[in-house]
């Protein structure tokens, strides 16, 4: 229970009582439905509280309910404990890759539901708002009888009554929210309007100082007792003042304080009939003029929910992208490309120079929305143009809405994710980088990390894990491990002129399968690394001097990266190539001698059986490094995605890659060099072991290749800084130049690794991705302390989610 006495998801999420305030006041529109409609000739006829209804029982305090505040807000029941399967685990492990690699009956149900989920979004689907819904309730008749245009409005009031005659969500029990959603005790309010000056103004609702001092003049219309001269509302009207005064004239149109030129303020309607999609704005403005339009969005948005209306709507862009985002950040997008490919179609359709909203065809553009459209279509390979955010900056900072009274924390923490996906020569993001970086580590350092537009269970935790492992070393498996813990599912709760839920966000279906598809992953990883400690003392390599530890990082590297069930050739092929190349490297650092013996080897050109028996006698302790590496050659040959020119083909492209490789490192004296080739080695085998035989025959040929070279590039760089890192003394102008190289070369790598179609290389998405996945693991290799890299691999492999 937080203070004041409200229960949220999450134990450092406190309600103010501005949010609960902020809709304090829709008891006058309640008040004024029941007001007006109750004097009709049949107030509310037996259609609406026939005989029968459980809503009678309340008629007798009909003056308690119609005082009732209005809110949108609670959280609902928590997802379910996961269960894995055990019937599904794999326990012969001397044979890993019979791994089972379908989903499973338990997983099936889960995956159609939410794939259904995905295929029915249209234009958004969000919680109905008491406030909205009464607005529209006071529309009259449009053939001059008597009683509402909409009843079905103010039955949807009467049917979402709660029992102890409030509205609000069930599921959710504050003192805060039910004592404050009932006027009829004006003492609370009279006792705690203080409250209001002194909560934090981040919890404000949208639009909070213009929406409460205009509700409050009903109030006194109606002759409600309310505490009209307390200090607390005088501050309110004055921030009201001063925020309208920001607003052009022209754009408001106002003529004087209380008349609006509803002729110049109809220019400024939507297409789709609605003010800035606003209900409760388009039915006043129905009220005020009449026009065909404004009815027609209220009358189609009151039949598609049954009466009752949100507070928004359409909402169709906001809600494909942050789904999009959720399923990524859960790490199941895998499991829905087809229909996370068709959402961004539908986002790349309505994105414009200018940016975007929560809706299509809006003439309001945000910074937040944009944002996150710009990241995940260029993430998705379209070609997005980074100037759009010129639009929200002025005097070298950077806002969500033109004349924002306040800065939203998740417009800039998504402005941060898009800057880091950047080409050479923008400028703009460069700067938005710097900008929104430093925003949100100045909010942290004040231990401000909540925001004005969600209540969610760890925002704080997400914009951490965002500063510490930006894109480039973000880890896939790491990012779904974290999010896991921040995601509330169902319980999180977005805010606007009131709380408003958005179940294809935000719901609990997402979090169940999430967590059942990571433990049933991360069984399967817990079994191959059981294999590859196996593999790793049979072959002889703790002689060598590997460690335990260096081969358990290996794996994590590999299964952070590639952590699909139905990869595990490529993520154990990855893992043994790292650990043999890197125990093979070391070794001719240590022994110049085995180097000589192992060019001689090379030099023969003849690999028949009988020579390569004859080497490896002379050869001594050193002919089980060999041997090794002639084992794993015949294993992945036989593991690897079989091809249409067969077994054959594939071993001997495998021994080309092994033969060009062992040059490499026998002509390579720079041990930086040396890892680098250790590098374009794991690409070519995890390409032959996915099958993708072109594309490695295409890098073995083709080593200058540009996209080959970038990833040298970092890789090289950051070791450099790795080492210098370790070293005593002053390094830190160096280290400096260093990151902008980095910087530089990661720019160039992001462009060529995203472009939609690449002409210039054989290499196609999955060979991409793959390459990023090593770069990404270089970059977090580099910046990750070692505890916190012991922790992921703890939660990464072996603990559970729970």
């Amino acid at each position: 229970m937080a203070k004041g006495g409200l229960e949220f998801a999450g134990p450092d999420v406190r309600a103010s009582a501005n949010q609960l305030l902020a809709d304090g006041p829709c008891a006058a529109i309640v008040y004024r439905v029941m007001w007006k409609w109750r004097r009709s000739p049949d107030p509310w006829g037996e259609d609406l509280l026939g005989p029968g209804s459980p809503h009678r029982a309340h008629a007798k305090d009909r003056d308690d309910l119609a005082l009732t505040l209005s809110t949108v807000g609670s959280r609902s029941k928590g997802a379910t404990k996961p269960h894995i399967n055990q019937s599904e685990e794999v326990h012969d492990l001397g044979d890993y890759h019979v791994i089972a690699q379908s989903h499973g009956t338990s997983m099936e149900p889960l995956i159609d539901e939410i794939r259904a989920m995905l295929r029915s979004m249209n234009d958004g689907e969000l919680s109905i708002s008491a406030y909205d819904t009464a607005w529209v309730a006071l529309v009259s008749r449009l053939d001059g009888g008597k009683g509402p245009q909409f009843p079905s409005t103010v039955q949807w009031i009467l049917n979402n009554q709660l029992s102890d005659g409030s509205w609000g969500d069930s599921a959710i029990f504050s003192a805060y929210d039910r004592i404050i959603n009932t006027l009829a005790r004006f003492s609370y309010l009279h006792q705690n309007m203080w409250r209001i000056s002194e909560e934090d103004q981040e919890w404000m609702p949208i639009g909070f100082e213009i929406a409460f001092p205009s509700l409050i003049e009903i109030a006194k219309s109606l002759d409600l007792d309310f505490p009209y001269d307390h200090h607390a509302l005088q501050e309110i009207c004055y921030n009201r003042e001063i925020k309208l005064k920001r607003i052009p004239k022209d754009m408001m149109h106002r003529v004087p304080t209380t008349n609006l030129d509803w002729t110049m303020l109809l220019k400024l309607q939507s297409s789709d009939g609605s003010f800035l999609f606003s209900p409760s704005a388009t039915a006043y403005a129905f009220m005020q003029t009449g026009d065909r339009k404004c009815f027609e969005y209220i009358d189609r948005i009151v039949k598609k929910f049954n009466g009752g209306v949100p507070g928004v709507y359409p909402v169709d862009l906001f809600e494909h992208l942050w789904v999009v985002d959720r399923l990524q950040h859960l790490g199941i997008s895998h499991h829905f490309k087809r229909e996370i490919e068709q959402s961004m179609d539908y986002v790349n359709r309505h994105w414009t120079e200018e940016g975007i909203c929560w809706a299509r065809n809006s003439n309001v553009k945000d910074v937040d929305d944009t944002a996150m459209a710009f990241r995940l279509l260029r993430l998705h390979g379209y070609n997005v143009s980074p100037n759009v955010f010129k639009i929200f900056e002025k005097d070298g900072q950077f806002f969500c809405f033109v004349g924002q009274s306040s800065q939203a924390l998740t417009g800039m923490y998504n402005l941060n994710r898009a800057s880091q996906i950047s080409f050479p020569g923008e400028d703009v993001l460069h700067h938005t980088r710097t900008f929104s970086y430093e925003f949100l580590r100045n909010r942290q350092a004040k231990g401000m990390l909540h925001d004005k537009w969600i209540v969610s269970k760890d925002l704080a935790g997400e914009v951490q894990y965002t500063l510490d492992f930006p894109w480039f070393a973000s880890l896939p498996r790491v990012e779904a491990r974290t999010y896991l813990d921040q995601y509330g599912g169902g319980d999180d709760i977005w805010i606007a002129k009131s709380f408003y839920r958005m179940p294809l966000v935000n719901n609990n279906v997402y979090l169940e399968f999430a967590r059942k598809d990571f433990n049933r992953c991360q069984v399967l990883h817990q079994h191959e690394w059981q294999w590859l400690q196996k593999w790793y003392i049979e072959n002889g390599l703790v002689d060598f001097g590997v460690a335990h530890q260096d081969v358990l990082r290996a794996y994590f590297l590999a299964a952070a990266s590639i952590f699909e069930s139905s990869r595990a050739t490529e993520r154990l092929a990855w893992a043994r190539v790292s650990i043999l190349a890197n125990t093979i490297s070391t070794h001719i650092r240590k022994d110049s001698s085995f180097r000589d013996r192992l060019e001689c080897f090379l030099r023969s050109q003849d690999f028949s059986e009988e020579s390569v028996m004859s080497w490896l006698e002379r050869m001594g302790k050193d002919a089980i490094l060999v041997r090794v590496i002639l084992r794993l050659n015949d294993s992945l040959a036989k593991e690897a995605q079989q091809i249409h020119e067969g077994h054959e083909c594939i071993e001997n492209l495998l021994r080309v890659v092994w033969i060009e490789w062992m040059r490499r490192v026998v002509n390579i004296k720079d041990n930086l060099k040396q890892m680098l080739g250790n590098k374009i080695h794991s690409v070519q085998i995890i390409e032959i072991s996915a099958g993708q035989i072109g594309e490695a025959l295409y890098f073995v040929n083709n080593n200058g290749d540009q996209i080959i070279q970038l990833m040298c590039s970092i890789c090289y760089c950051l070791n450099r800084k790795l080492s210098l890192s370790k070293e005593t003394g002053d390094n830190k102008e160096v280290i400096n130049h260093i990151d902008q190289e980095v910087d530089m070369y990661m720019q160039e790598f992001t462009q060529y690794l995203l472009r939609r179609s690449n002409e210039k290389t054989r290499s196609n998405i999955k060979t991409r991705q793959n390459i990023l996945n090593i770069v990404k693991t270089c970059y977090y290799a580099t910046h990750c302390p070692q505890d916190v890299l012991d922790s992921h691999i703890s939660r990464v492999i072996f603990d559970p989610v729970i």
